[in-house]
């Protein structure tokens, strides 16, 4: 095996350093994106009530963004057993995202739809390979993720609880998948649906949505808590990184402790709305009064952390 694909070696230095195939793969989604944007532009077909071409362009973009955060996370791990198996999870994860955009390309050249289509033969073997893919991805996920949350030695306090916080919430947003493919009344009432599973609760996928997102504006929608929660994993720690090193080590570990505990809670509130068949653009007097909770608390604590450093700054000018 050569130098760059040995998985036990000593960790590189920056980009350098990362997982080679996980970064080879968001190389080629973004290559993908740009030939999305173009069938968006000349295709004109739609699915749903959306552009044929929206979903292969959100799923590239997404998909990218969690290989190069993988990539970078396998990148901090320092044992030699645990980045041997690591390096094996993050090229299956790898590979098992490539099947499911595929798949989903594949069904959007053909003109029908991916998820949940079981009307014929095909689309239910397209189907089956897909789900084969996502539940790789998300066992993947999961070593890597706690195998760089666990075990490794990551310095700084508020990038390694950004991780810690971001991997449960990501796990617990990946989970919502899971809601999705259980089949509905109807679905289970007709037994030649072709159908199988839904994003929406409450109503059907082509009632609407908001645009490119696809977020059904009529009834619950599945995908909404399922989006916010699985990319805690880049939001989290990239708030980390971003904080600024002159400030107190203590004060950057409470904000990202508070930042992850309002992620948690507004994806927990995002899949409460949904699963009471409502949608995310029309919130009633239940929704808006948890989101005011949770925005009164992260005020509460911003007014108290900020007179607590106003005093300590006070007292050491004395």
């Amino acid at each position: 095996m050569s130098r760059a694909l040995d998985p036990t070696r000593a960790p590189g230095s920056g980009v350098r350093g990362w997982h080679r195939p996980l970064v080879a793969f968001a190389a080629a989604m973004g290559l993908w994106a740009v030939v999305c944007v173009v069938g968006l532009v000349v295709d004109q077909r739609t699915l749903a009530a959306d552009p044929i071409w929206a979903k292969p362009l959100k799923f590239s973009i997404s998909l990218a963004l969690y290989a190069l955060t993988l990539a970078w996370m396998l990148s901090l791990v320092r044992r030699p057993v645990l980045r041997r198996i690591g390096w094996w999870a993050g090229t299956i994860g790898a590979g098992a995202s490539l099947l499911e955009i595929a798949v989903i390309s594949i069904q959007v050249v053909r003109g029908v739809g991916s998820h949940f289509n079981v009307s014929t033969p095909t689309n239910q073997l397209f189907y089956q390979l897909m789900a084969g893919g996502v539940t790789l991805m998300y066992c993947a996920t999961l070593l890597v993720g706690a195998a760089v949350a666990v075990f490794s030695t990551v310095q700084d306090r508020a990038v390694a609880w950004a991780l810690r916080i971001g991997l449960v919430v990501a796990l617990v947003g990946l989970s919502v998948g899971f809601l999705m493919v259980v089949p509905t009344t109807a679905q289970l009432a007709d037994p030649a649906s072709g159908t199988y599973g839904s994003h929406s609760v409450g109503g059907d996928d082509a009632s609407g949505g908001v645009p490119f997102l696809g977020w059904n504006t009529v009834h619950g929608d599945l995908r909404v808590s399922h989006f916010i929660g699985m990319h805690a994993l880049q939001v989290l720690p990239i708030l980390a990184l971003a904080l600024p090193r002159t400030m107190p080590a203590a004060t950057r570990l409470r904000i990202v402790v508070v930042a992850g505990a309002t992620y948690a809670a507004v994806t927990a509130i995002a899949l409460w709305q949904a699963l009471r068949g409502q949608s995310v653009v029309r919130p009633d007097g239940l929704t808006i009064g948890a989101v005011g909770v949770v925005l009164v608390l992260v005020a509460t604590w911003a007014a108290i952390a900020t007179a607590r450093t106003r005093h300590q700054l006070a007292t050491r000018r004395r």
